[in-house]
This record gives structure tokens, sequence and C-alpha cells, in this order.
């Protein structure tokens, strides 16, 4: 009877270890960012054996779990990588409500969403993945990951606008971080951000007087844009992915 009793006791503790928050379990098993599962939550799009979550509310394997009337699996695959050239026009969002946005674009056979945005008159490298914990790891400024891009301007650029672009603009009720920022040609520069505020370099821009004209992302951390067609992906490694991420 002790060993039953025992036994029983200890099944409970494993299923305890074994909870998980529904936004981490959401992220891990590829359906969308942490971030995102929060604001499912505070939406009520989600449904936990046919109960709307708290946040911060605690899974496990067991628990039926619905968002906008479909139920969500953990399906075991291995997490995937995409580095995409978006093409003007797509929009990166996972609404498919939105008949521009970049999932149905690509297309992928198993579910991804983008690692931050481009806008929708931007072009150039996005990255998208299954893996929900990644995102937060790339996207929050204090890690300082670089991303890169080349912009064109209606006007002549000046030493006076590279300086004052460099210094930091005040935006968004903030000042933008120092950043590098270099002259291609008369209307081109190049700028290096660690930041991602909406539209920065856009608002930057029209606080000096210059409106964007092309704005095309190149790289994201150690990940160049190269030779992908402009609509096109190529898979990237876990470890492409991951080995700058000391965090």
């Amino acid at each position: 009877m002790c060993s039953i009793i025992r036994s029983i006791i200890n099944k409970f503790a494993l299923e305890e270890i074994q909870l998980t928050r529904l936004n981490k379990y959401l992220s891990e098993v590829g359906y969308c960012s942490r971030r995102a599962a929060d604001k499912l939550i505070l939406e009520e799009r989600i449904k936990i054996n046919g109960v709307l979550p708290v946040m911060g509310q605690k899974v496990s394997s067991k628990d039926v779990i619905y968002i906008d009337g479909k139920q969500i699996q953990d399906t075991d695959k291995e997490h995937v990588y995409l580095a995409f050239n978006k093409p003007v026009g797509v929009v990166c969002t996972t609404d498919l409500r939105d008949k521009d946005n970049i999932i149905e674009y690509i297309n992928y056979p198993q579910r991804i969403f983008p690692i931050g945005r481009l806008d929708k008159p931007s072009e150039g490298l996005i990255l998208l993945t299954s893996d929900g914990d990644v995102v937060n790891k790339i996207l929050r400024s204090r890690y300082n990951h670089e991303k890169e891009y080349i912009v064109t301007v209606d006007k002549l650029i000046t030493p006076d606008f590279i300086k004052r672009m460099s210094s930091g603009i005040p935006i968004l009720d903030t000042v933008t971080k120092k950043c590098n920022v270099e002259i291609i040609t008369k209307f081109t520069f190049r700028i290096v951000l660690t930041q991602g505020l909406n539209r920065q370099i856009r608002r930057m821009c029209e606080y000096l007087g210059f409106e964007v004209v092309k704005l095309k992302r190149v790289r994201v951390m150690n990940i160049q844009l190269e030779d992908i067609p402009v609509g096109k992906y190529k898979l990237l490694t876990h470890n492409k992915i991951y080995e700058q991420l000391d965090v």
C-alpha cells in the first residue's frame, strides 16, 4: 500500500515539474513568440480545457489548448530558421486576414513567424522561425545585436546629417542610441542599429527634414542578405542563429 501511495505522489510531483507557462509552451512548440502569446491571452483567443486562461497560467502536455477554435499540438519537429529577402509590399504579420501577410507569401510547410519586422514599404532581410524562445534574444536592444541598412533619401546628404543621425535623434518620446552611419553616395547612406523602434530610420530622417525613398536591410547580426533573390528564402542552421546569442 505504501509503495502505491509513493507512486501516486511521485506521479503528481513529476507532472508538477513539467508544468510550463502558457506563453513559453506556445513558443516552444513553434506557434508564436511569448509576447504574441500574451497578446492572444489578453484578446481571449485561447482556451485551455474549454476555459479562458489568465496571464502567467501554466500548462502541461495533458492540457488541451485551442487558439481561435483550432487545437494546438506539440509536433516534436525540429525548429526551422529562415533568412528571407522581403519584397516591398509584403507585411510582416502572422495575421492571415491581411492579404499581404508574410506567412502566406512564403507558404512554408511548417508554422513560422517573423523575428521583428520590416515595414511594408521596406525590403531586405527578415528572419523567420518556429523557435519562439529565440525571438526576444535577438530583438532586445540591451543585447546590442546589430542590424544594417542601406537607405536612399530625397535630398543631398551632408556631413551634418551624418553627424546628427549618428549622435541620436529625439523620436517616440526617447532619443535613439548612438549608431554608425556612413555616406555611400550623394543620396545613399549605410546605418547600423542595435534598436528596433517603430519605423525608426524613417522617423529619424523625417526629424531632419529628409524623406526615405528606399530602405533595405542587408544584415542581422552575422547573417547577411547576400545573394538571396527578392521574394526567396534560404534555410539557416541552429548554430548560425545561436552562435552570437551569448545571453
